[in-house]
Formats: structure tokens, C-alpha cells, sequence
């Protein structure tokens, strides 16, 4: 195995838990804005009223992106393990 051959591994590793987390920790950061903009607004400094909603938005997002972050990770392995055989070489 040439050092090539191991940084595009961990090139192709890093993108995709860049894509598998990327789409949830936008939720997160988005709900806790909204809410920050909210508590600004309300003079409301309530610590659980950030948390929870970031909880559940997580939730949904997980719930309606679920399928599409499942297929990512099964095409990435599968391509991992398909190319077991030419790294032993």
C-alpha cells in the first residue's frame, strides 16, 4: 500500500463523515440560532429552552435524512471492502 493510496483513503473517510454530520450539525446550529435570536428578543435565559429543541430538530433531521446517510455509509463500505483485495497485493 503506497502512502497515495492511504491519504485517499482517509480523503474519502473524512469527506463522508464530513457529509453524514454535516447536514445534522447545520440543524443544530440553525434551531440554536432561532432560539438565541428568541431568548435575545424575550430577555428568557432559560438553558433548556435551547437545548431541547436542538434535541428534537436532531431527531427529524436524523428521522427524514436517516435513509440517505444509511445508503452513504453502506456505498462508502462497500467500496472499502471491494478494494481489500487490491491492497494486499
Amino acid at each position: 500500500m503506497t502512502p497515495e493510496q492511504v491519504m485517499s483513503m482517509t480523503y474519502q473517510a473524512l469527506q463522508i463523515a464530513l457529509f453524514i454530520a454535516g447536514p445534522l450539525l447545520l440543524v443544530a446550529l440553525a434551531l440554536g440560532l432561532i432560539i438565541s435570536i428568541f431568548q435575545a428578543a424575550t430577555q428568557i435565559n432559560e438553558m433548556t429552552l435551547s437545548f431541547i429543541p436542538k434535541v428534537l430538530g436532531v431527531g427529524v433531521a436524523l428521522v427524514v435524512l436517516g435513509p440517505w446517510l444509511i445508503s452513504t455509509m453502506v456505498d462508502y463500505i462497500r467500496a472499502l471492502i471491494q478494494t481489500i483485495p487490491s491492497l494486499v497485493v
